[in-house]
């Protein structure tokens, strides 16, 4: 079974092309990092707990207020949902106050998405599903690209268009917070550099959904020759031989990003 790991930055056009994946005439199964995010701070999990217990002392209106609907200890007991908003005005931003706080919620988030994800994909290679994308915005900085067989990053060239969707899909969101936002994840072109550099491919979304669908189709038909429909299915009737080729790949996947991180020292030592 191949792993797509499917990944970019925000306001590039992520989730349309992992819709469209999940549709004909490709059908993939989508394992989706941010839905699964949410359901692990979901109030009374752990995840949840954590947050309030390091953020709320800090941040006051960490919480959702209590309303004539949401009562004080939550719809179902265990307490008020998270404000996401709030929440990401504490961790959204390039100052090392925001980057420190970024790291103590992402350590809290991450390995429980990982434990999540790893299941997820688990059913569906008992299902026989020939690949399945994992949609995670965050895949090359959480490590989880050296899982994936294929990385495909979705970018645009130009910043403005990103700081742009974003505000038109986030009414909410002024300028600065759009800034802090999609500069907080970091240069959709290095995400691109970095999947060129280790043999991923990209699907560039600068224009409409039409040319969009016509790109993606273009993507697809450059995996579907480096991974036929035929060696999954070889895969799936012998799992020994798929444990085999999952291990090769890791070690493979392993050895590019000790590489990627030599050229990225070598550079910055240049400057």
């Amino acid at each position: 079974m191949l792993l797509i790991g499917l990944t970019g930055s925000i306001a590039t056009g992520k989730s349309t092309v992992s819709s469209l994946l999940s549709q004909p005439p490709y059908n993939l199964p989508i394992i989706d990092a941010d839905l699964i995010a949410r359901q692990v701070v979901e109030p009374g999990t752990p995840g949840y707990n954590a947050i309030v217990k390091h953020f709320l002392p800090s941040t006051p209106d960490l919480l959702v207020p209590v309303s004539e609907d949401m009562p004080e200890n939550g719809p179902n007991g265990k307490g008020r949902p998270l404000n996401r908003p709030a929440l990401g005005r504490r961790v959204f931003g390039t100052s090392p106050e925001r980057a420190k706080d970024r790291g103590v919620l992402n350590g809290i988030v991450h390995p429980a998405v990982r434990k999540a994800m790893f299941w997820a994909v688990v059913r569906e290679y008992v299902k026989g599903k020939r690949a399945v994308v994992l949609d995670v915005p965050l895949l090359f900085e959480s490590k989880l690209d050296r899982y994936v067989g294929q990385v495909m990053v979705v970018g645009v060239r130009d910043e403005e268009v990103q700081m742009e969707r974003l505000m038109r899909r986030d009414g909410h969101l002024s300028r600065e917070d759009a800034e802090n936002r999609v500069r907080s994840q970091g240069g959709v072109m290095k995400k691109v550099e970095r999947a060129a550099f280790g043999g991923g491919v990209v699907v560039w979304n600068d224009g409409d959904k039409d040319d969009l669908k016509r790109e993606l189709r273009r993507v697809m038909e450059e995996v579907e020759r480096g991974s036929p429909r035929w060696w999954g299915w070889v895969l799936w009737v012998c799992p020994p031989l798929a444990l085999v080729v999952g291990g090769w790949g890791l070690w493979r996947n392993w050895r590019g990003e000790r590489e990627w991180e030599e050229r990225e020292r070598r550079e910055r030592a240049k400057l």
